[in-house]
């Protein structure tokens, strides 16, 4: 049985999710809270496995209930959040301070009926309650030394083109972890595919990346419409390389890595003029919205043999297919390992279908990327 304490300061949410989850046989919650002090005590005394947390409450909000709790009593939390880009500033600061997931208060942004979103919770619930207290911590990620950005576009461009210039350092002297055994073709391309745990292990990888990075970046995390701006620019304060949301027609340009937005797909495509982004609308019926997949197999027919492919934590298989596609064409794949993943279910898939030349922990694949490059 998993114990689930529910904070929030609204009595009508908090018993909304407490018969949510009770309707569950695998689930008990065990207690209620409506402040952030209230929560600290009670995970002392309930001891729960898994925390439901609202961010905004009077007094200790639930960013800084988060943080204490990581520091005396670490537990699995789920942020509950508004898709807005307030909610996603304060989203991320939760993240950062410990938490493992989110969701939208608002339960019809993320499904079609109550029944949908009340299996979609439990779920969550489930996952993030088999996550080892030794994975429990807040991010330690240092903002880098940013400078200014010079933004010139061409508007004459079909597509249009983006160009982001940077001050250029120099690349750091990489610590010696795990040693490549399978060398490809070289590297055009770094893709990146994420979903739970993400946004904090994209912190770690993209930090150890120099500004004078000589190869452009692209990033498929599962995230909401509304978070995807604001993460871009969150990643783009704490890392030397430029981070920015993907826009269609933007050129990939060495040292650039581009953010897909949330609610679309992005795909790579290639003119005269070289690759670029092309954003399209989704289909209603695909479940990820962006999907790493679909990024993929795009990159399989224009960076079809030297694309270094890496998946990362989060839970489900979408990545495999696209993986395996640039796998067939002659790129390589990598994944982060079970040990340092918030949720071993997209690096498992690719694992598991043999697809991965190297399977590294998160801390060395920054690192990683920066020597096989």
């Amino acid at each position: 049985m998993i114990k689930v304490l529910v904070v929030d300061d609204s009595g009508f949410f908090r018993r909304r999710i407490g018969e949510m989850l009770s309707l569950d046989s695998m689930l008990e919650v065990v207690g209620y809270a409506h402040t952030g002090e209230e929560a600290i005590t009670l995970v002392k005394q309930l001891k729960p496995d898994v925390i439901t947390m609202d961010i905004e409450m009077p007094g200790m909000n639930g960013i800084e209930a988060t943080r204490r709790i990581m520091a005396e009593q670490p537990t699995p939390i789920i942020m509950f959040s508004s898709l807005t880009t307030e909610g996603a500033q304060s989203t991320f600061d939760a993240l950062d301070a410990g938490a493992l997931d989110f969701l939208p208060k608002r339960f019809q942004d993320i499904a079609k009926d109550l029944d949908e979103a009340r299996v979609l919770l439990c779920e969550r619930v489930k996952i993030v309650a088999r996550t080892p207290v030794s994975k429990l911590k807040p991010a330690t990620v240092a903002p880098a030394i940013r400078v200014k950005l010079t933004v010139t576009s061409k508007p004459t461009a079909t597509p249009k083109v983006t160009s982001l210039v940077k001050e250029k350092k120099a690349i750091p002297v990489a610590a010696k972890h795990t040693i490549i055994r399978h060398r490809h073709s070289k590297i055009n391309l770094v893709a990146i595919g994420t979903s739970t745990g993400g946004p904090v292990a994209l912190q770690n990888v993209l930090s150890k990346i120099p500004a004078n990075f000589p190869l452009p970046i692209i990033i498929v995390q599962h995230m909401p419409a509304t978070f995807t701006p604001t993460f871009a620019q969150r990643l783009d304060q704490q890392c030397a390389i430029t981070v920015k949301e993907a826009q269609d027609g933007d050129r990939l340009e060495p040292g650039v890595a581009l953010l897909a937005p949330g609610g679309k797909q992005m795909l790579i495509k290639e003119n005269s003029s070289g690759a670029f982004i092309n954003i399209e609308e989704s289909e209603p019926s695909l479940t990820y919205k962006p999907s790493v997949d679909i990024t993929f197999r795009s990159v399989s027919k224009v960076f079809p043999n030297n694309t270094l492919a890496i998946i990362m934590t989060g839970m489900g298989a979408d990545g495999r297919e696209g993986c395996r596609e640039l796998k067939t064409h002659g790129s390589e794949v990598w994944a982060q390992d079970e040990q340092s993943c918030v949720v071993y279910g997209m690096p498992a898939a690719v694992v598991d279908a043999g697809l991965t030349d190297e399977v590294l922990d998160i801390d060395q694949i920054g690192l990683q990327i920066v020597e096989r490059v």
